[in-house]
């Protein structure tokens, strides 16, 4: 779900560059996982790095076709209207996570960097039951602009521009808690060639601009 505007904006450049068309079905990552693994038809897969090592082990892949395409940081957002904490120093984000009333987290790869982090800190037993994970699919900052959620983590891609919150920014130095999106071609695909070219222009430098209007960072080969 991190992705799916993003892609949205690459598959149109691709088609004003006389690309083809492309469909993009955006599902929670989780799900979009299980169902390639299961064998669903794609032509082109776009998940967190470590969701794609895993499906080219299972052999669901072409061998060859995997690209990294962006690198998506974590982002921190209140409910529109409520006091901003101090999250300027890691000090100063592990006191506000230890204030919150609630924390809204996703079931994606920003909520396992943030379940490590909370683990480092050693304060995950003393947050445990205020953790409030957002469905598959489900963005963050809804449960922070209803109100379930105080204090949210979640990509900066998933936060810029959603009504309702109010965008902290990043995480503070030293923590750069981020997640690298990576994409390939499928095993079965039968338009492998322009799959393949469509994942070169992605991951190449003309793509750049567009990442960066979305709130992720190229990656730097």
């Amino acid at each position: 779900m991190a992705t799916r505007h993003l892609l949205a904006a690459l598959t149109a450049e691709w088609a004003a560059r006389g690309g083809p068309s492309t469909h993009i079905e955006s599902v929670g990552g989780v799900d979009a996982a299980r169902r390639v693994r299961d064998g669903d038809a794609f032509d082109v897969v776009v998940l967190a790095a470590d969701a794609m090592a895993g499906l080219d082990a299972a052999g669901r892949l072409r061998p060859g076709s995997l690209r990294a395409l962006a690198d998506s940081p974590v982002a921190i957002a209140v409910q529109a209207g409520a006091p901003r904490p101090d999250i300027g120093s890691e000090a100063a984000l592990r006191e506000a996570v230890l204030q919150a009333r609630s924390i809204g987290c996703s079931t994606g790869p920003s909520g396992t960097a943030l379940m490590r982090l909370l683990e480092r800190w050693r304060i995950m037993d003393l947050v445990a039951d205020r953790l409030v994970q957002a469905r598959p699919g489900v963005p963050v900052g809804s449960l922070v602009a209803s109100g379930e959620a105080a204090l949210g983590f979640q990509q900066l891609s998933e936060l810029m521009a959603l009504p309702g919150i109010t965008l902290l920014g990043g995480l503070p130095p030293g923590l750069g808690l981020q997640s690298r999106f990576s994409g390939a071609v499928g095993i079965d695909s039968p338009v492998a060639d322009e799959a393949q070219r469509l994942l070169d222009f992605m991951a190449g430098p003309d793509a750049a601009d567009l990442k960066s209007a979305h709130g992720m960072q190229p990656v730097i080969a």
